[in-house]
Formats: C-alpha cells, sequence, structure tokens
C-alpha cells in the first residue's frame, strides 16, 4: 500500500492507495507553516491511515509526495518557497525514512500534478505535457513520455519575467508571471478573495497576462498540449476560452497552438501524480 501526499501552500492532502487507486477520499487539512507542526499533522494522518488499513492486511510500502517550491538536488527538502518558508531547510525524505522505515519520495507539487495530468487526466496520451498550475503561486513542470523531465533545480514557470518595469500592471508586486496572476497577488492587489472579484473586465486582464507566460513556455518547452489548472482556473476565475484567444494573438512563430486544456483532475492532481509515479517506481 502506498500512502500518497501533497503539500500545497494552502491545504495539505493525504491519503492511501493502492496499484489501482485511491483507497477511501483523501484527509484534507490546512497546511502548517511551522515544520515542526506541519510534519506532526502529516505523521498523524499516515499513521491513521496505516493503523486503520492494517486491520485490512495493508502495510505501508512505499510514501510519495510533492511539496510547493524547488527541492534540493537530493529531493530531501525545500530550498525556498514563497509560501511555505517554515519549511525551508528541513529534511522532509530522512524525517519520514525514519519514522516509517519504507521508501520515501519527495518532488515539487506542480510537477507531481502534472505527472497525474498526462497519466490520469487532460494530458493522457500526449507525449509532451506541459503542466501549469495558477493556484496561491504559479508553478510547473514538463512531462515527456509519461515521465518528469530531468532539469537541475526544477521547473519555476511562474517566476518568468512577463513585465520588466511593470508598465502592464503599476499595481503589481514584482515583474514576473506569479507576481500577475496568481491567488496570493491578485488577493494583495485587489484587497478580496480572487472568488470576491465579479467584474469580468479584471479576469480578462488576468488571462491575457497568463497567455503571455503560455507563449514563453510553449515556445522554450515546445508542447502536445498545455494543461492549466489550479484554483484560479475556477468557475469564478481566468476563463480559459480568454486564455486561448489572447494566446492565438501573441503566439506566431509555429504554424498552429498546441491545445490548450483545462486540467480535470482538480484537487487531488498532486496524489494522481504521486500514484502515478509510485507505480512506476514501486
Amino acid at each position: 500500500m502506498y500512502i500518497l501526499f501533497d503539500i500545497g501552500g494552502t491545504k495539505m492532502r493525504v491519503v492511501a492507495a493502492d496499484r489501482e487507486k485511491f483507497l477511501g477520499e483523501p484527509v484534507v487539512v490546512s497546511t502548517p507553516k511551522d515544520f515542526t507542526e506541519g510534519f506532526e499533522t502529516l505523521k498523524r494522518i499516515i499513521d491513521n491511515l496505516a493503523e486503520k488499513f492494517a486491520a485490512e492486511d495493508r502495510a505501508v510500502t512505499a510514501i510519495v509526495g510533492g511539496i510547493a517550491g524547488p527541492i534540493d538536488s537530493d529531493q530531501t527538502m525545500l530550498v525556498k518557497s514563497p509560501n511555505l518558508s517554515g519549511w525551508v531547510g528541513h529534511d522532509i525524505k530522512n524525517a519520514l525514512h525514519d519514522a516509517y522505515k519504507v521508501p520515501i519520495d519527495l518532488e515539487n507539487d506542480a510537477a507531481l500534478v502534472g505527472l497525474g495530468e498526462a497519466h490520469f487526466g487532460a494530458g493522457r496520451g500526449k507525449p509532451i505535457v506541459a503542466y501549469i498550475t495558477v493556484s496561491t503561486g504559479v508553478g510547473g513542470a514538463r512531462i515527456i513520455d509519461g515521465h518528469i523531465d530531468r532539469s537541475s533545480l526544477g521547473f519555476e514557470p511562474g517566476h518568468q519575467i512577463i513585465d520588466p518595469d511593470n508598465s502592464l500592471c503599476p499595481t503589481c508586486e514584482g515583474n514576473d508571471l506569479e507576481a500577475y496572476v496568481s491567488g496570493t497577488a491578485v488577493e494583495k492587489r485587489f484587497g478580496v478573495k480572487p472568488y470576491e472579484i465579479h467584474d469580468a473586465l479584471v479576469w480578462d486582464e488576468l488571462s491575457k497576462f497568463l497567455a503571455y507566460g503560455l507563449n514563453n513556455t510553449i515556445v522554450h518547452w515546445s508542447p502536445d498540449v498545455v494543461v492549466v489548472g489550479g484554483s484560479m482556473m475556477r468557475e469564478v476565475g481566468i476563463p480559459i476560452e480568454a486564455v486561448r484567444k489572447h494566446l492565438s494573438e501573441t503566439l506566431k512563430i509555429f504554424p498552429e497552438t498546441p491545445a490548450i486544456e483545462k486540467a480535470e483532475l482538480g484537487d487531488f492532481g498532486g496524489l494522481y501524480g504521486s500514484l502515478a509515479f509510485a507505480r512506476m517506481h514501486y
């Protein structure tokens, strides 16, 4: 039995799974900002799941999960994270191994969501999938033939600069894609939660900013499909049709624009990606 987890900037999700499916509904809690509290919360959930399924003669054989931010080359800990700074520098992988004595794999959370979408969601059947999440922050990854592509320091498409001097958005605090379209940035800029914004012009402007980022992602990664997910792409959010329209006006170097699809796996994309990873390795 696998234990799968997804530690995002806002929510932590954990589930037990066999090779085919989740074993019940995922446990979802708020992510503690303090590492000690967060690790104890994660451990408590894992212990509860292990105890629950021990009665069915299921033992934990591997633990796989993601966390929001770039991780070190040994894939043991966060090296930087604007939304989980209290977790940076703490050896999550080995702490879990010490507690459970099973193989542990730690990945960037957005990379695992992309892997999930490539295997089970909007990118399935496509050799090259670019995944972009627009949520608390902005992240993403390139998936090649069902595997997370190799990188030196991970993928951080949210930190591409799209407006060097803030001429497009003088009130944006930063000049990268994350500073323009993330939920954190939008809430700070407008003073309300993104879902409380009902001005179509605001959402259209955000869709244009996102299209600029997708243009850069496409010319660098040359994907068959771009899958866009995250809380900012929900019903009250950035309209995918407007993103496609703005992108068609921006992307001129290729004879056609790759498909731009909304993610299909919702809040549990990272858990599906962890399942895909576990199935390939254990």
